[in-house]
């Protein structure tokens, strides 16, 4: 019976996982806060192109991942061609470095270096 669950249960992630078109996963802790988001090395690049290009100013305040990010600090929105799964976040460029931050927090929650 374990061997029949495991065969099907690695049928469906190969399945899935050809289809599967995902940027972002994002795990959330029992609090419900989210804990980590991953992305994919691809859009990481187009990241950090897009905040090359458009010469982003980084903001002077230390921002670090898991900790909120002052008030005073304006986030930006994402743009859609970061892809579906990130238009959610908001971002902050800091010091060579995009932070994810969650709006409804204000807590960044990714650096992407």
């Amino acid at each position: 019976m374990k061997k029949l669950m495991l065969t099907c249960a690695t049928a469906a992630l190969i399945s899935t996982g050809a289809m599967a078109q995902s940027t972002v996963v994002t795990t959330t802790t029992g609090t419900g806060h989210a804990a980590t988001v991953q992305i994919e090395p691809e859009c990481r690049t187009k990241i950090r192109t897009y905040v090359t290009e458009h010469k982003m100013r980084p903001v002077r305040e230390t921002i670090v991942v898991g900790q909120p990010v002052p008030r005073e600090v304006e986030l930006e929105s994402v743009p859609a061609d970061w892809g579906p799964s990130l238009t959610k976040y908001r971002y902050v460029y800091s010091g060579e470095r995009v932070m994810l931050v969650d709006p409804s927090t204000r807590t960044v929650v990714q650096e992407i270096d």
